[in-house]
């Protein structure tokens, strides 16, 4: 892989504490600025990860066209790489997402196949169509995000070590979200290398069944979210790999609570999982004093605008948003 902005640019973001939350709690709660890599996420470190490790195996070759299925921030990863590298990607995402990511993955040159948005059993759901277009192509490359250790190996190289580096080796508690789970598997195992004592919390939306496998040892769940890329009913090979203390469930009333005041009182147009991830860092907060909480502020608001910033879609969603009490 080339050297220069590949290399540099992704990664190395910084930690923000995030102050009305952390002085109500007596605690400290900080936010890893995911949403300030080159393509606006954490997804960029796995899609690095993937290319990286491919291009040293010798599956990239001249010509190439690289496929996932993506809810579109691992496909603007790919796509923002690819572009430098000079491959083609072609992406499927689900019908229903932000039009910001549609726009964003097209702006890159990347090819956008839409489906209907299905339960993972269905051949039609997006991470099957990915499969069979990267098999019939004869110079496809499937990226595999949810299944690809890559993901999960270079969030235990450098997220992990940054957030123990930025804290100084001071964190008691790391908390976030899963979709492939690698983000999440990557920091724990890492962290728990350096101090078996920091706690690890899964933050889980409505809809997805990790909180009650980590609660029960079953995947069951119950609603729904808006939330966007994460929340999963079934086991990856990346989830395999985390360490898991606790989880939490959130709700998207929460969230938005939470994206709202962020905006607001601290500067941060964080995207809804980056929300959600903070809900779960202040409940940690505020159920004992003195932690030092770190989690992922996965990607910017401005990425989900068209609905999180429209008061017609919030009312359409049952969602409107209201001051947190702290």
């Amino acid at each position: 892989m080339q050297a220069g902005l590949l290399q540099t640019a992704v990664g190395n973001t910084p930690l923000i504490k995030i102050k009305s939350l952390s002085d109500s709690t007596a605690c400290e709660i900080w936010g890893k600025a995911e949403f300030l890599n080159p393509g606006g996420s954490v997804k960029d470190r796995a899609a690095l990860g993937i290319l990286k490790e491919a291009q040293d195996q010798g599956q990239l070759q001249p010509g190439t066209v690289i496929y996932d299925g993506t809810a579109g921030n691992t496909g603007i990863g790919l796509a923002t790489l690819a572009a430098q590298m000079g491959f083609k990607t072609k992406l499927v995402l689900p019908e229903g997402l932000a039009i910001e990511k549609y726009q964003t993955l097209e702006a890159l040159g990347a090819e956008v196949v839409k489906v209907k948005l299905v339960p993972f059993a269905d051949q039609n759901h997006f991470y099957h169509t990915a499969r069979r277009l990267a098999e019939a192509d004869l110079k496809g490359f499937w990226a595999n995000q949810f299944e690809n250790l890559a993901n999960f190996r270079i969030h235990f190289s450098t997220t992990g070590p940054e957030i123990w580096e930025q804290s100084a080796g001071t964190i008691t508690d790391f908390c976030a979200a899963m979709g492939t789970g690698g983000t999440f598997s990557g920091v724990s195992r890492f962290l728990k290398e350096k101090n078996p004592k920091i706690k690890t919390t899964l933050a889980d939306p409505m809809g997805s069944g990790l909180y009650q496998f980590v609660k029960n040892g079953e995947i069951k769940t119950e609603g729904s979210s808006v939330t966007e890329g994460i929340g999963i009913m079934r086991l990856t090979a990346n989830f395999k790999e985390a360490v898991i203390d606790d989880a939490l469930k959130i709700t998207d009333q929460e969230m938005i609570d939470m994206l709202y005041h962020l905006a607001k009182y601290e500067g941060l147009l964080v995207g809804t999982s980056a929300a959600l991830n903070a809900c779960a860092a202040w409940k940690i907060a505020k159920a004992g004093k003195g932690r030092k909480i770190a989690t992922i502020l996965c990607d910017g608001a401005l990425r989900y605008q068209s609905k999180i910033f429209n008061p017609d879609w919030l009312k359409q969603q049952n969602l409107i948003p209201k001051p947190l009490i702290l």
